[in-house]
């Protein structure tokens, strides 16, 4: 999976216990986050071929199934006393947020002449 934000800490925090200062643990943290978001984002847009842009796509939406599976577990935790139907209500949850970018990110851009309008 890929995310970002998660690689940029975790970077920062390797590149801070290595010595390297707040500083240049800050800017180590920004560049590797940069780097993470980047690449997919730049093969997204050049490549052509459908299914790598699905692989790509999937690499961008699985941390949103993940994020959202634990938003909604957190969320029942304190409302549903069943442990199933936590879980349930979780990867339900889950499917929703991951389906949504899923969608979000293969749906077509419109056309440029017509937004230059």
């Amino acid at each position: 999976m890929l995310c970002p934000s998660c690689w940029g800490l975790t970077a920062a925090q390797f590149a801070y216990q290595t010595g390297s200062g707040v500083i240049g643990a800050g800017l180590v943290g920004f560049g590797s986050a940069g780097v993470a978001f980047g690449i997919p984002a730049l093969l997204f847009e050049t490549l052509r071929t459908p299914i790598l842009r699905l692989i790509v796509t999937l690499i961008f939406a699985a941390p949103a199934a993940v994020a959202g599976y634990a938003l909604v577990y957190g969320i029942t935790k304190e409302a549903v006393p069943s442990e199933i139907w936590r879980q349930i209500f979780g990867l339900v949850g889950g499917g929703f947020v991951g389906v949504s970018a899923l969608m979000r990110l293969a749906a077509p851009l419109p056309n440029s002449s017509a937004l230059a309008r």
